[in-house]
């Protein structure tokens, strides 16, 4: 295993240039992805980042340290891998599925935490291939969060690995729980506060050079956004949350959660405002 250390970020926008840059590559079969972890050695849980990630994405003061925030510090980690030579495929065309967060012990502010991301194993998909990177954050050495992404690199032939599965199980009956705005510019928004400054996010005019009728809600939002509502008012030693993402949430729209809700948790989904259309789908419990 490869370990490279990242002390110091580039600003978001050279990320996505250099990843714009790997649009050349042509690889043949992929057996498996280099084994290979970014290290953000040091990381401070700060305050005013914090607040401005809460107020974009709906969590309260009360919350505590969202427990999808770690993920967030993993992005800029991602950028730099997909511009690398140990992505073999190009960046754009990569397709979020989903992803499995678990917080192990509770997160502070002021805490310092080392932030790592790592390739994982391919997965068999009928749309092309899977591949899994691995977040992992420690506070003086010891795991307190990590979590999985599942993405897929669209049109890659003889895709490798076990076939993809939902984590999710069957569908059961949930119920119309709350709606929320996803206004026009929150794209731009979680963009400023994450760094994920994708076009297909940030406005009509962007979205539309790749593809997109109008810019797209990230997903990582939306999950946090579903589990802003869904998180009990107050810090959570231990949770989980699974979620697949199902169909783009085009902005402006007015989005709908649905649940079925016990002591530890729930299942979800986001859909559209009618209900009868997911946009994403998950599992939490705490």
């Amino acid at each position: 295993m490869k370990i490279i250390e990242v002390k110091k970020l580039t600003n978001p926008v050279s990320m996505y240039v250099r990843a714009m840059q790997s649009s050349g590559k042509r690889p043949g079969v992929i057996e498996a992805l280099s084994e290979v972890t970014y290290v953000r050695p040091s990381v401070v849980l700060e305050e005013g980042p914090l607040a401005s990630y809460s107020r974009v994405c709906g969590f309260s003061r009360a919350h505590g340290v969202p427990i999808t925030y770690p993920q967030m510090l993993t992005f800029p980690l991602s950028m730099i891998f997909f511009g690398s030579k140990y992505y073999p495929w190009p960046a754009m065309g990569t397709v979020h599925l989903g992803n499995n967060v678990r917080q192990l012990q509770r997160l502070n502010v002021g805490d310092e935490l080392r932030i790592e991301l790592s390739t994982g194993p391919l997965m068999a998909h009928e749309k092309g291939q899977v591949f899994t990177l691995g977040m992992r954050a420690l506070r003086k050495d010891e795991l307190v969060w990590e979590g999985t992404q599942f993405l897929l690199r669209m049109g890659v032939r003889q895709p490798r690995g076990d076939a993809f599965a939902t984590a999710l199980g069957e569908d059961t009956a949930l119920f119309h729980q709350a709606d929320f705005f996803a206004a026009g510019g929150i794209g731009r928004r979680y963009g400023h506060v994450s760094g994920d400054i994708n076009p297909i996010h940030l406005s009509s005019i962007t979205a539309k050079m790749f593809g997109f009728k109008r810019a797209i809600a990230h997903g990582m939002w939306t999950k946090a956004r579903a589990l802003a509502t869904l998180m009990p008012r107050e810090p959570v030693e231990q949770a989980e949350a699974i979620v697949e993402f199902k169909t783009p949430l085009f902005l402006p729209a007015r989005a709908s959660l649905w649940s079925a809700r016990n002591e530890s948790g729930a299942l979800f989904e986001v859909r559209n405002s009618k209900g009868d259309k997911p946009h994403l789908r998950g599992r939490l419990t705490y």
